[in-house]
């Protein structure tokens, strides 16, 4: 059989994480193989705070990289992923992770070996499930359909930019979820007196048109609806950001360490860690399809206080003392 090239040890490093592990709950048997892929044109290393909440998660559970589990971390673009889900079955892993932007690439190619999808807004109506409760198939994950969040997140631009009355909604339209997102935007911005501009991206080459849209719109905040393609560009929604001064929300932390002003959703090691949860259990011998679609539980504000400086934003005490990280 072909051997896989580049069994990664997610980390980078070949070190064992110190994490107490009950005997009694050590996996025996054979090094289970787990195959990641993730959106990442640059095919650089998956974002940290993911990677620690899996490599945790997993080593809570028993699972200890380079004594009975292997991950192998595939980044790439959209046309690369079938191509990586096609090595993964050849080499027989286990359970294949995707990032919702790859999965239905990688789905077509799975055939019956276990996929879990991170971050899809809504698995449901892409019909990647039967229903949240019981997917069915081969498949399950997690979710980050909390429609509420993104009231909170144009809340937030009002307290950061007061009198805001213009805010640009930028979104990749392919993304499972989108058009019930779009809807508790537009619901959300009638309610809070804002005019939302939709602005699609599709690629990563499509920013710099969707930002001369923006800017011809008179825009004043972003909100961002999470996918990969998004994540992908955090920096250069930083830059435009800048340069440009006008804010950003966001729903990951990961965009506010690359220089955008605010988060608020899930938080992206502990949703990672709970990714870790299904690896574990399909591990053991569950059935995907009796595995709930899971909601992440822990939401966090992030703030960029630098970014804010630059931009010439003053940020409210009433941000600050509820952020749950201040980036100085």
């Amino acid at each position: 059989m072909q051997r896989i090239r580049r069994w990664l040890v997610l980390s980078g490093t070949c070190a064992v994480l110190a994490v107490p592990v009950l005997g009694s709950a050590q996996p025996t048997g054979k090094v289970a193989r787990v195959g990641w892929v993730y959106f990442d044109p640059a095919r650089g290393s998956p974002r940290a705070s993911a990677v620690e909440g899996l490599r945790a998660g997993l080593a809570e559970r028993g699972w200890i990289e380079g004594r009975n589990i292997v991950l192998d971390a595939r980044g790439g673009d959209l046309g690369d992923a079938a191509a990586i889900a096609k090595e993964f079955v050849h080499v027989k892993v286990d359970v294949i992770c995707a990032d919702g932007v790859m999965f239905s690439r990688v789905r077509s190619e799975a055939g019956t070996t276990p996929v879990v999808f991170t971050a899809s807004a809504d698995p449901a109506a892409a019909k990647w499930v039967a229903t949240l409760a019981r997917p069915g198939g081969n498949v399950t994950g997690m979710t980050t359909l909390a429609l509420e969040l993104e009231a909170k997140r144009l809340e937030l631009l009002k307290e950061i930019r007061p009198g805001i009355m213009r805010v640009a909604v930028l979104a990749n339209e392919r993304h499972p979820g989108y058009p019930t997102q779009l809807e508790a935007a537009q619901a959300a911005a009638r309610q809070l007196g804002l005019a939302l501009q939709v602005v699609l991206v599709r690629t990563p080459g499509d920013f710099e048109a969707a930002s001369a849209t923006i800017r011809r719109g008179g825009a004043e905040g972003v909100l961002i609806f999470h996918d990969s393609v998004l994540s992908a560009l955090a920096m250069p929604l930083a830059a435009f950001s800048e340069q440009h001064r006008i804010p950003t929300i966001t729903p990951w932390q990961s965009y506010v360490e690359a220089g955008n002003v605010l988060s608020y959703g899930p938080n992206e090691r502990e949703f990672f860690h709970r990714v870790a949860g299904y690896i574990d259990k399909i591990l053991r011998g569950a059935n995907p399809a009796d595995l709930p679609v899971e909601l992440p539980t822990k939401f966090d504000l992030t703030v960029n206080r630098k970014a804010a400086r630059v931009l010439g934003l003053t940020l409210p005490p009433s941000i600050l003392l509820r952020a749950e990280r201040v980036i100085e």
